[in-house]
């Protein structure tokens, strides 16, 4: 599997509405593999590919009849920080652009982006540290309005070289451990990763697909689904494949009917959540494709949360949606873990689903 792909994606910051970063990084990438490629208006990617025709006895392409328009949506936005004011005494205080559990962020190095180039800094909540603290105030978790970065300058340094607006993203490399991936920002980089490597892969199998072929790669997904919104009400699909993370709670302390996904059993089969519930017949199509190829896969509800698919499923008349998801643990943190087996099934059965319609 193409890792440094992923690590790339995960590395290159991006937050809810500043995601021109990763974006020109997978316009790179995805050169030779589509037809199109555009910038909507409000920055997500769009890619269309028309119908393929496969080698030998492979699936050719609809004749007369519009072919099945089939939308991949990708965000590429990682929850993060806006600067919302810079103090005299040289602190970045923050706005936060998607949903943190304060207990993660104590003690973080991160990257504040600016017009001017990144800056190093790090994140801890204002008030007293251990050795000063009162017991009462060690029990209590800090609201994420208290958390500031430290970028090591004078008050008079800082408000020259920030603004209100510069972005601060985690700062920790992507590393491989036993069959694990462990980053920040896997949600959604998988995603952005599936969208280019699926296509790699329903190439390589060479069955073609008389299906027109859209992937979104979509912005502001992690603050209400926004980009996906207007590129779905664009694309118009037929089908609406949301491609993200899940939760991954097959770890101490929770219990197993609350797990949502097992890691290494394979992709998630996304049958419902906050946001939308899939198409039963799409559930069991992909559900018998995934059996005939032997692919792994489980199926998986998530009691609250939402993606892209939600999107696609309500796009101007409506359409058909589903969910492929890949079960991540510990997410919204610096530490997020998906299982290759996982990652490498979610990217088969997108490609052998590609190729079956």
């Amino acid at each position: 599997m193409n890792i440094d792909l992923l690590k790339r994606l995960c590395e290159t910051p991006g937050v809810p509405g500043r995601e021109e970063r990763v974006r020109s990084l997978i316009e790179q990438e995805i050169k030779g593999l589509f037809d199109s490629v555009e910038t909507d208006a409000m920055g997500s990617l769009i890619c269309r590919r028309g119908p393929r025709a496969g080698k030998g006895k492979g699936k050719k392409p609809a004749r007369g009849a519009q072919p099945l328009r089939v939308m991949l949506l990708c965000h590429m936005d990682e929850i993060g920080f806006y600067v919302s004011h810079i103090d005299a005494k040289g602190f970045l205080w923050l706005n936060n652009a998607g949903g943190f559990d304060a207990r993660n962020l104590f003690s973080r190095r991160v990257l504040v982006v600016t017009s001017n180039g990144d800056f190093k800094g790090v994140m801890n909540p204002s008030g007293r540290p251990l050795h000063i603290s009162s017991p009462d105030e060690r029990t209590k978790v800090p609201e994420l309005k208290t958390f500031c970065v430290d970028v090591g300058m004078t008050g008079k340094e800082a408000q020259k070289k920030f603004t209100v607006g510069d972005y601060v993203v985690m700062d920790e490399p992507l590393i491989e451990i036993g069959n694990k991936i462990v980053s920040k920002a896997l949600d959604n980089r998988v995603a952005c990763w599936l969208g280019i490597e699926s296509i790699r892969e329903l190439d390589r199998l060479g069955t073609g697909h008389a299906c027109e072929i859209v992937v979104a790669f979509t912005v502001q997904e992690e603050v209400g689904l926004r980009g996906a919104h207007t590129s779905a009400f664009a694309v118009k699909p037929d089908i609406g494949l949301g491609i993200d993370v899940t939760l991954s709670c097959d770890t101490p302390g929770v219990p197993e009917a609350e797990c949502v996904t097992v890691q290494g059993k394979g992709f998630g089969l996304h049958v419902k959540d906050s946001s939308f519930i899939a198409d039963h017949r799409l559930v069991n199509e992909v559900d018998a494709l995934a059996r005939k190829h032997k692919i792994p896969a489980q199926r998986t509800i998530l009691a609250a949360g939402g993606q892209d698919g939600a999107a696609a499923q309500q796009a101007a008349a409506g359409a058909r949606a589903i969910g492929i998801t890949v079960g991540t643990r510990y997410i919204h943190t610096v530490t997020e873990m998906v299982d290759k087996t996982d990652l490498k099934a979610a990217r088969d059965i997108l490609a052998r689903y590609l190729g079956s319609v």
